[in-house]
Formats: C-alpha cells, sequence, structure tokens
C-alpha cells in the first residue's frame, strides 16, 4: 500500500488531534509523531502550529469562507443562498468549537494564536466580512433593504450558527440541521429586505 505524501499525513494528523484533544493541547511533537515524520520534516510544510490549524480549518473543515467568496450578488434565490450559509456555518462551527474551546483555558496561548492569525491575515471575523460584503453587493442590486445593516445581519446569522454549535447537546434535540438554516435565512430575510 503506497502511503501518503507527508504534508497530507501532517494535515490529517493535525485534524484528528485538534478535534481528539484541542489546538492547546496539540504540539507540533505530536502532530510529526502521528503523521510518523520528524518534526524538521512538518517544517518544511508548515511554518507553526497555526499555519498548520488555517491549512486545517480551510482543508479539513466544512468549507465556509471559500462558499462565501463564491457568492455572487444578483444570482440564484438569496433565501437559498443564506440558507446554505447558515447550513455551513453552523456546521464549520460545529467542527471548529472543541478544537478552539481549549484556547480560552490558557490566556498567554490564547494571545499567541490570535496574534498569529492577525499575521496571517485570518481570523474568526473573516466569515462575518464575507458575509457582509455579499450582502453589501445584494443592497447594491436592489435585493435588500437599502436601510439595512448588512453586518448586523451577517453577525445575527453566524452568530446564531456559532451559538447553535456551542449549546448543541445543552437543549435536548436540536432543530435539525437543514430546517435551522432555513428558518434563520428567511427570518434574517424578513427582516432586510
Amino acid at each position: 500500500m503506497e502511503q501518503k505524501p507527508a504534508r497530507v499525513r501532517i494535515v490529517d494528523a493535525a485534524h484528528e488531534l485538534m478535534l481528539g484533544i484541542g489546538l492547546a493541547r496539540t504540539t507540533t511533537k505530536e502532530i510529526a509523531k502521528a503523521a510518523g515524520c520528524s518534526e524538521a520534516a512538518l517544517y518544511k510544510y508548515f511554518r507553526n502550529k497555526e499555519e498548520i490549524f488555517v491549512t486545517v480549518l480551510g482543508e479539513r473543515m466544512p468549507r465556509l469562507v471559500p462558499l462565501l467568496s463564491d457568492l455572487e450578488a444578483g444570482e440564484g434565490d438569496l433565501e437559498r443562498n443564506l440558507t446554505e450559509v447558515a447550513r455551513q456555518a453552523a456546521l464549520f462551527y460545529q467542527q471548529t468549537f472543541p478544537v478552539l474551546a481549549s484556547l480560552y483555558a490558557e490566556p498567554r496561548l490564547k494571545d499567541r494564536h490570535e496574534a498569529a492569525m492577525r499575521e496571517m491575515g485570518t481570523g474568526p471575523h473573516k466569515p462575518i466580512q464575507g458575509l457582509d460584503a455579499y450582502l453589501r453587493a445584494e443592497q447594491r442590486a436592489g435585493r435588500v433593504s437599502p436601510g439595512a445593516d448588512t453586518y448586523a445581519a451577517a453577525s445575527l446569522l453566524l452568530g446564531a450558527c456559532a451559538q447553535r454549535a456551542f449549546a448543541y447537546e445543552m437543549g435536548g434535540a436540536p432543530q435539525p440541521l437543514d430546517d435551522f438554516a432555513a428558518s434563520l435565512a428567511r427570518t434574517l430575510l424578513g427582516g432586510i429586505s
């Protein structure tokens, strides 16, 4: 059986470790060991653990940011577009919360992680900015009310998806994902169209 390329093994191992023990407890040494390579080999592909994390988000998690980048104002049904954004966002946050939760227990590590994210030009603000840009374009196209606060609307939709992921198990059986996404999009659109 042919072995996967080293970069793929590293990203796979990092994904599994981050899901299993969280980002704070996942070290580059553990990633390298799980990938079957040296720690030095890991640094041939990635500058640091944060860059590996961003790669895991982009390659192994639901594709929220690319979806937002691909949306074109005036194309497709606006409610359907927002429903898909809500669906992908709920899945994205559901999978990333367990990975990131451990950072909040270690303030210095969280600060270092946030600084690295800023340096790479990424972070949790990107989906909000992406959805805001899409809604502003829809506003210019006349499909969103001229008086609507598109940044607030983006924050409301994505915040609801993040809250669903955070409280997923706490309230018993949650509303099915597709129903949640459709209801959220319809309600948001009722306020901004």
